[in-house]
């Protein structure tokens, strides 16, 4: 099979396409042709160990010392069943599905890959893309945890730093779904199309800054991090909260993946509550390309791979 291989760290030239072994599923995995996947700003990250000075030494332990030790890249894809794995009991062959691996083990910038079935596979709503349903899981995932940690109720008002990007549009998407008043920070460019999937409010971070404002949040919800520079802080971010206010950063934790959240986002895009935000695809051949603009920092949602036809 075709996959992206990163041999070394460095810039996004290091990543060529290469023939590997097709996986083998062991017992309740199943194998799956990838038919889309998604490069994000962790995937950059990675390829170019591009963290913090304090990060790194744990990030070269965790991904490899001197060259990355999972060389195939990539968290989320959406494909179709090849073949099922013993005691597989929820798909069969030919099933359109969407899934997620690990940041450890990841590897779907590849033609095939083995998931655990119990784990991180959903059936793919069939109004959706693949190059769509490839966008679910990440940004969906972390959004809804966030959006839980902050305990977001209804009616409260709650303001999405970085509401363009792929957490920041599924952000949007789901703190509307849950009764909230959005406002969303995002350049003056991309502030219709942030107002057309469901933000109330905008603020164009480009001429003011959200934090000499009068308005209050219940919720301040940072979904850049440490991507940015002068990244936002509970402390930095309390004049703008009300008394009881809550803020919640990606840099704050890691969203737990489950299979009962990737289930229930699944059923938000099947009833049209929840669409993943497609910017750009990309041909498989053309994933350096891709790298290049998501290393842009100025990526409007989602950037997919298509793997397959």
């Amino acid at each position: 099979m075709k996959a992206a291989i990163c041999t070394k760290y460095g810039p996004p030239e290091v990543v060529k396409i290469q023939e590997r072994p097709k996986p083998t599923p062991k017992d309740g995995e199943v194998l799956i042709r990838v038919k889309a996947a998604t490069v994000t700003l962790g995937c950059c990250q990675l390829r170019g160990m591009d963290y913090p000075a304090l990060m790194k030494p744990m990030a070269r332990l965790l991904y490899g010392i001197n060259r990355p030790r999972q060389p195939v890249f990539g968290y989320e894809l959406s494909g179709q069943v090849e073949t099922a794995g013993k005691n597989v009991q929820s798909f069969k062959v030919g099933d359109e599905v969407f899934a997620l691996t690990s940041w450890l083990k990841m590897g779907t910038h590849a033609e095939y890959v083995a998931v655990p079935e119990r784990k991180h596979v959903v059936l793919k709503p069939d109004n959706i893309s693949h190059e769509q349903a490839s966008a679910i899981s990440y940004g969906g995932i972390t959004a809804l945890y966030f959006l839980r940690k902050a305990n977001l109720q209804r009616r409260q008002k709650i303001l999405i730093f970085g509401a363009s990007g792929s957490v920041g549009t599924s952000a949007v998407q789901l703190a509307k779904y849950f009764g909230a008043e959005v406002t969303g920070v995002c350049s003056g460019k991309n502030a219709d199309f942030v107002k057309s999937i469901g933000a109330d409010h905008i603020i164009d971070y480009t001429v003011e800054d959200f934090r000499n404002g009068k308005e209050r949040y219940d919720v301040v919800f940072d979904t850049m991090g440490s991507h940015v520079a002068g990244s936002l802080s509970k402390s930095s971010t309390k004049s703008v909260l009300t008394a009881n206010g809550r803020f919640v950063s990606v840099s704050g934790g890691i969203a737990k993946e489950n299979l009962e959240d990737l289930q229930f986002l699944a059923t938000l895009a099947q009833d049209g509550h929840f669409t993943p935000v497609i910017d750009r695809t990309y041909p498989f051949e053309q994933i350096v390309e891709a790298y290049k603009y998501v290393g842009t920092g100025r990526k409007r949602g989602n950037v997919v791979l298509k793997i397959s036809e």
